[in-house]
């Protein structure tokens, strides 16, 4: 088992009070919450601050991790020995067993006593966890598997970290944040306990096309200039496939055009659109004969002026 210094987590010293406790977390949650932090790796680093307020401000789970002693963060260690006695197996194995978990498990057993905590009903774990998801999901609905290490009870009631595998339904027209239920797919009950269930957040991975705004998506089109000047017909990806938009002549970059009930589905039947915005591209590089036709369209347009009302009256 791993070491977690829970204390040094949250940046406090071990004779912290509650009122220590609950500042530093609610200030470092605050720091990593992951629909806000830009700090590197803040979802793991908002795990490891809540994993540590919830064993520190729970007086009887801060008891039983401060007799564990003092050990280096990340090194392996071994209960003590009345902690295996608690459960009555003196050679149990803790390799696959999490410090949190273990410290949530001896601390029940503390309160309960430990031969009714093994042999009373226990209802399973509810767990929870996000679940990345993709616009095309989105637009369509699908299925997917996800795979997940969850806690589950072993014969001592110590509870070990399981890999488990879930087909997951994408509902049509989901939304970033949304949960999902799965009722009873959450940890195994004990002694004819109900199992738990499984809650599953739905995050939205952003796309390399498009951005997203409520139902709505915007992409951008890049024209050639003699595209944005004499108008053309130009394929684009929607979620539902290619469609032909036609560009007017003399379109300028920044044009903002609209492709209705082209963006993603809503609940009630609604479905946003697609915003083409309109950028336009000029060659990196010209062959001779190019740049020649350039200068002659350069002479030709010798009386259009792009600048001249802009900056007309000079300076004020």
């Amino acid at each position: 088992m791993k070491y977690v210094d829970y204390y040094k987590v949250l940046g406090l010293e071990r004779n912290a009070t509650e009122a220590d406790i609950k500042k530093a977390y609610r200030g470092l949650a605050h720091k990593y919450h992951p629909d806000v932090s830009k700090e590197p790796d803040a979802e793991n680093k908002f795990k490891e601050v809540a994993e540590a307020y919830a064993t520190l401000k729970d007086p009887e789970k801060r008891e039983a991790y401060d007799n564990l002693g003092r050990h280096q963060p990340g090194d392996d260690f071994v209960p003590p020995n009345q902690w295996q006695q608690n459960f009555n197996e003196s050679s149990a194995d803790f390799s696959d067993v999490d410090l949190s978990d273990l410290l949530k498990a001896f601390a029940e057993a503390q309160r309960e006593g430990a031969a009714n905590y093994a042999r009373r009903p226990r209802h399973g774990e509810t767990f929870e966890f996000t679940m990345p998801i993709t616009l095309e999901q989105i637009y369509n609905g699908a299925e997917t598997e996800i795979s997940v290490a969850v806690p589950d009870y072993d014969s001592q009631g110590l509870l070990h970290r399981v890999p488990k595998t879930f087909r997951i339904r994408v509902p049509k027209g989901a939304a970033d944040g949304q949960r999902l239920r799965l009722a009873g797919k959450g940890g195994q009950g004990m002694n004819g306990g109900q199992p738990g269930d499984l809650f599953v957040t739905m995050k939205v991975q952003p796309h390399r096309l498009y951005q997203v705004d409520g139902n709505d998506l915007t992409i951008e089109v890049p024209l050639a200039p003699w595209e944005a000047v004499l108008g053309a017909t130009v394929e684009i990806p929607t979620l539902g496939g290619e469609v032909a938009l036609t560009i007017p002549p003399g379109t300028v970059a920044g044009r903002k055009m609209r492709l209705a009930k082209r963006g993603l589905p809503g609940s009630g039947n609604v479905q946003g659109d697609l915003y083409a915005i309109i950028t336009i591209e000029v060659p990196k590089s010209v062959t001779e004969r190019e740049k020649t036709l350039y200068t002659d369209l350069a002479a030709a347009s010798a009386g259009f002026d792009p600048r001249r009302q802009r900056f007309a009256g000079g300076q004020s």
